[in-house]
């Protein structure tokens, strides 16, 4: 979920049951609840669609392609496209990343023209070395389907640049104020990374909007990088969202095993990989949780995982009952999964099989839920809208 405006899109011709209440962290799969359904329709097809963000002054939805696309869907249905994307670092987990608008809201109005837009992607670096970065720009639209990127500036990177392509997170959120850019940077499979307070691999970062570390963050003393992190011992986060209460929370892959759902608290270590609810592919054991209460534990966690692709908070009036829940897209399996926030601690509450993988999730402005699947598997990649039974 994106900032405090981030929406979800799904839509498929299908009608399907939620699952209903006792899906536990076990993965237990829960009983059917006809009476809490949706359908979905099927809205367009995207070539390996990563992230999406709705403006909410036109409605108008952004998608991003891995690859190096950048696509935008108008409220009529018509897809347009955006020029001057940067070259990517397409590969394994690679490619164009998060897309979102940034909190300069501008009202009304039927064109993207003039909006802030925050990307993030993999970028190449010296020998077989890759990593994160965010970058800023501006929409200039010359006719309704046709924008360019311009003055796109790099505001922030992942340090070091590695070897491999995985885990590169690099998840964006806004404060609720819009003071504060919040970006998920992941651990690059690499492990260590994520306690080591001299880089900023495996962390989650607060920053002003122009990638500049934020006055106040815990660990400012140690001077760069370590003056941009919030929060350390993260693995791969996909999802950064705050909730109504305006508290950070991220969704984080676990190993074979271990996925959670974390609220973010400055200065805290999320324990990885000292400590997990999973265990290594290898099979190799790794502390759980609970042997570290130094550590900061998860809301919930699963095993086996559920795979998320994203998350966001509904605060929409179409399902009234899922107000105030966690709503998290999965990969394995194909799922969307529904979480009761209690407090400090959460709960799955309902799950619904879904035909391919969700990546993303966001919120329309009129309530509805829209997903967008992952574009890996055959038939897939599609922007669906769930809407009421």
């Amino acid at each position: 979920m994106h900032g405090t405006g981030r929406y979800l899109a799904l839509v498929s011709p299908l009608v399907i049951g939620l699952a209903s209440c006792g899906a536990s962290s076990s993965g237990e799969k829960a009983s059917p609840a006809p009476a809490d359904g949706f359908k979905t329709e099927a809205i367009a097809q995207f070539d390996e669609p990563w992230a999406m963000d709705f403006d909410e002054g036109t409605g108008i939805l952004l998608v991003t392609e891995r690859k190096g696309a950048l696509k935008f869907r108008l409220k009529d249905g018509k897809i347009g496209s955006v020029s001057g994307v940067p070259k990517v670092a397409y590969g394994g987990q690679g490619g164009l990343g998060d897309v979102v608008f940034g909190p300069d809201v501008v009202a009304g109005g039927t064109s993207l023209d003039g909006r802030t837009v925050y990307l993030s992607w993999a970028e190449a670096g010296s020998g077989d070395t890759r990593g994160a970065v965010v970058g800023r720009g501006k929409l200039a639209c010359a006719t309704p389907l046709a924008c360019s990127l311009q003055d796109l500036k790099v505001i922030w990177r992942q340090e070091p640049k590695v070897t491999g392509q995985g885990h590169y997170s690099h998840r964006i959120a806004f404060s609720p104020d819009g003071r504060y850019l919040f970006v998920a940077s992941g651990e690059r499979q690499k492990f260590t990374p994520a306690q080591d307070l001299s880089v900023n691999l495996g962390k989650v970062l607060r920053l002003n909007l122009d990638g500049t570390p934020a006055n106040g963050n815990p660990f400012a003393a140690k001077g760069s990088p370590s003056n941009q992190i919030w929060t350390y011992g993260h693995r791969n986060v996909l999802g950064l969202a705050f909730d109504a209460q305006g508290r950070l929370w991220d969704l984080e892959h676990g190993p074979a095993g271990g996925d959670e759902l974390n609220l973010v608290k400055a200065g805290q270590n999320y324990g990885w990989p000292l400590v997990s609810d999973g265990d290594h592919y290898d099979g190799r054991p790794i502390p759980r949780n609970s042997t570290r209460p130094d550590l900061a534990k998860p809301a919930i966690s699963w095993n086996p995982v559920i795979a998320p692709g994203d998350f966001m908070f509904y605060s929409g009036t179409m399902f009234p009952s899922w107000r105030g829940q966690a709503l998290i897209g999965g990969m394995k399996p194909n799922v969307l999964v529904r979480v009761a926030i209690d407090g400090e601690t959460a709960r799955e509450v309902a799950r619904t099989p879904v035909e391919h993988r969700i990546r993303d999730i966001a919120q329309g402005p009129d309530g509805a839920v829209w997903l967008l699947e992952d574009g890996k598997e055959s038939g897939a990649g599609r922007l669906l809208k769930l809407t009421p039974q």
